[in-house]
């Protein structure tokens, strides 16, 4: 493989084809893509708008608390998708395999100390075929833009 992230939705087909070839070509367990999650927007430092606190000082109005949120990811491995989710991602995960008769949830399992659904699928399906249901996975699931950036982070 010579290139590992790409931003339209072509070119992240094609970077799952090219990771799943160099994954089956290397005899690995599995492939990891991995979507970037959105940057938040800059602030406009031009404007006249008072400082905040956290821009003052240095610190931060959130806690320590809130968890940091994980960027999407899916693996293939074996002929199976292993992703997790939310209650709510799982609903259009399951509605997106319905479109795709190659494909079906074989496993889902909801640890108690997990606050999401870990779902095994099986894809007995070509390579292309997989990166169009990755493809719509980050986009239809995850809630990814068009122009996300999508990492093979693992091959």
């Amino acid at each position: 493989m010579t290139r590992f992230s790409a931003s339209t939705p072509t070119e992240r087909r094609k970077l799952v084809v090219d990771a799943i070839t160099a994954h089956r070509e290397r005899g690995s367990a599995f492939c990891t893509l991995v979507a970037d999650l959105e940057p938040e927007p800059e602030p406009d430092l031009g404007s006249e708008a008072e400082p905040t606190a956290a821009v003052e000082d240095g610190t931060s109005d959130e806690t320590d608390d809130e968890e940091t949120e994980l960027p999407p990811w899916i693996q293939f491995g074996d002929r199976t998708l292993n992703v997790d989710c939310t209650d709510e991602e799982l609903d259009a995960l399951t509605e997106l395999v319905r479109e795709f008769p190659a494909f079906k949830i074989e496993q889902l399992e909801s640890p108690e100390n997990a606050e999401g659904t870990n779902v095994r699928i099986s894809a007995k399906a070509d390579a292309n075929r997989i990166a169009q249901f990755v493809e719509r996975a980050f986009r239809d699931v995850y809630g990814c833009s068009e122009s996300v950036t999508v990492w093979a982070v693992e091959v």
